[in-house]
C-alpha cells in the first residue's frame, strides 16, 4: 500500500507522537509498504533513523502565523518568500521561541487549522495537494492527531485517499484554550469527524474519551478503534544489578501536566522520612524554552528542602543516553496530572527491567493491568506516590522481578511491529478495492 504520514514536529525537543510516528513509518516500510512522512509546522526530532529525512515542511511554523495575521500571506506569494520562511534554521530558531503566541492567538489559530480549507491556512493545504498528487496514487493518509481533522476533505476529494486520524491526547491541549475557542474547538471537531474514514486511539481509555466528546456513539459502523502503542525494542535491556543507592527515575517532558512537581514534592516526604537510604532522584526528558522557569522551580524547592545535591536533571536526552539512563533506575514514575492517552514512558521502563509506579486513572489503569511491572496509587497526591514509591524500593528483588515479568509482555504485545499490524487492518478493511496492496500478516507478530 502507499500510505503518507502528516506528522507536526516540534523543532527543538523529542513528543511522543513524533517518535510514534516515526516507529511506525520505519515498521511499515521494512514490511514492504510505501510510506511517505511528511512533517508539518516544525522540523521532526526523533531518536531513531528520520523517517522523514529529505521530505519538505508544510504548513511551516512561520507561514501558518503569518496567514493568521495578515492577509497579504493568503494569496500567492514569491516562491523564494515561501522557501526562506519555510527553511529549516529560521523554523527552530521560532521553535525556540515558540512560547511567544499568546492565548488569544493560539486559540484562534485551533479554528482556523480545524476549518481546513475554509481556514486562513488553505494556501498551505493547497500546497500540500499539489505536492502529494505529484508523489503518485495514494492509499491511505494518515494525521498524526484530531487537530488535523480539517485537512481531511479535501484530501479525499482531491487525492482519493482514505484518511485515518490517530488520537493520542487532543483534549489536553483543547481543554486548556480560553472561550470561546475551546467550546468552538470541540464543536467543529465533531463536524469535521466526518471527514474521517476511522480514527485509532492509543488505548481504550481515550478512545472512549474521544466518543463522548465528539458524540460518535451509535453512529452504526465502528469509526473508533484501539491500537496500543509499540515501541522499536533494539538497545532495551534490563541492567545486571540494581544501582546502590536506588535511584527513583522520571523521563518525560519536565512540566507540571507530566506531575514532575509532584514527584518533586513525593521525593521530598521521603528523604525526610529517610527510611530509604541514600534514595537519589533523576531527572530526564524534553525540557522545551517553555519549561525553563517551571524546572528552575523545582530545582529551588529542592534547594530549600536540602536534598539539591541528591537530584540531577537530564533534559533532551539523544537515543543511546535515554537507554543508558534508563538501566541506571530503580524504579520510574511519570504522575502525570491530565488524562494521558497512554504514556510511552511505561514501556521504555519496563522494556528495560525497571519496575513503575503510576496514578490510578487515565491510561495507566489498563496498561498496568495487562502490563503488571508495577503500582498504582491515588492521583494527585504527593504523599500516597511517596507510599507507593518506598514500598516498591524498599521490595526490592521483588519489584525488579515484577518488572522483568511486565518487560516479557512489552516484548509480546508492544512491539512497534505489532502496532504497525493493528494500524495496517484498520487501513486494508478501508482500501480493499487496492488489489496490489501486500497481504496483510495477523498482528500478533
Amino acid at each position: 500500500m502507499r500510505i503518507v504520514l502528516l506528522t507536526p514536529g516540534t523543532g527543538n525537543f523529542y513528543c511522543g507522537n513524533c517518535l510514534r510516528d516515526n516507529a511506525l513509518a520505519n515498521e511499515l516500510r521494512a514490511e514492504g509498504h510505501e510510506v511517505v512522512m511528511v512533517p508539518l509546522y516544525l522540523p521532526h526530532v526523533v531518536d531513531e533513523k528520520e523517517a522523514s529525512e529529505g521530505v519538505p515542511i508544510f504548513f511551516g511554523g512561520i507561514n501558518v502565523y503569518l496567514e493568521q495575521k495578515l492577509s497579504l500571506f493568503r494569496g500567492k506569494t514569491p516562491a523564494w518568500l515561501d522557501r526562506m520562511l519555510n527553511s529549516t534554521r529560521l523554523l527552530k530558531w521560532a521553535a525556540d521561541r515558540s512560547n511567544m503566541t499568546g492565548a488569544a492567538d493560539l486559540g484562534a489559530l485551533t479554528i482556523s487549522m480545524l476549518r481546513g480549507e475554509e481556514g486562513k491556512q488553505n494556501k498551505e493545504l493547497t500546497r500540500l495537494i499539489d505536492w502529494l498528487k505529484e508523489q503518485g496514487p495514494i492509499d491511505a493518509v494518515c494525521l498524526s492527531n484530531a487537530l488535523l481533522v480539517g485537512l481531511g476533505r479535501r484530501i479525499r476529494n482531491e487525492l482519493g485517499a482514505a484518511v485515518f486520524c490517530t488520537l493520542a491526547g487532543e483534549d489536553a491541549f483543547l481543554d486548556t484554550l480560553i472561550e470561546p475557542y475551546r467550546s468552538q474547538s470541540w464543536q467543529i471537531l465533531a463536524e469535521r469527524s466526518a471527514d474521517v474514514d476511522g480514527f485509532i486511539a492509543v488505548s481504550r481509555y481515550y478512545a472512549d474519551v474521544i466518543r463522548a466528546r465528539l458524540g460518535l456513539d451509535g453512529e452504526g459502523p465502528e469509526r473508533v478503534h484501539v491500537v496500543y502503542n509499540g515501541i522499536n525494542l533494539e538497545g532495551y535491556a534490563p541492567a545486571d544489578a540494581p544501582p546502590d543507592p536506588p535511584v527513583l527515575g522520571y523521563l518525560a517532558r519536565m512540566c507540571a501536566g507530566k506531575g514532575l512537581d509532584t514527584l518533586i514534592e513525593a521525593f521530598i516526604i521521603l528523604k525526610q522520612r529517610d527510611r530509604v537510604p541514600g534514595l537519589r532522584l533523576s531527572v530526564a526528558g524534553a525540557q522545551t524554552p517553555a519549561d525553563r522557569s517551571f524546572v528552575r522551580k523545582q530545582r529551588r524547592r529542592l534547594e530549600k528542602a536540602g536534598f539539591a545535591e541528591h537530584a540531577e536533571f537530564l533534559p533532551n536526552l539523544d537515543h543511546e543516553e535515554k537507554l543508558n539512563y534508563l538501566r541506571s533506575l530503580s524504579l520510574l514514575s511519570v504522575p502525570a496530572t491530565y488524562g494521558e492517552a497512554f504514556g510511552l514512558y511505561v514501556l521504555e521502563a519496563l522494556a528495560s527491567g525497571v519496575p513503575v509506579v503510576q496514578p490510578r486513572h487515565a491510561a495507566f489503569v489498563e496498561l498496568l493491568e495487562d502490563l503488571g511491572g508495577g503500582i498504582l496509587c491515588e492521583p494527585n497526591d504527593p504523599g500516597a506516590l511517596a507510599d507507593a514509591i518506598e514500598l516498591m524500593v524498599l521490595r526490592g528483588e521483588e519489584s525488579r522481578r515484577m518488572a522483568l515479568a511486565g518487560r516479557e509482555r512489552v516484548l509480546d504485545r508492544y512491539t512497534v511491529r505489532r502496532m504497525a499490524q493493528g494500524v495496517l487492518e484498520i487501513i486494508h478493511s478501508n482500501c480493499v478495492d487496492h488489489a496490489d496492496a501486500p497481504p496483510v500478516r495477523s498482528a500478533g507478530g
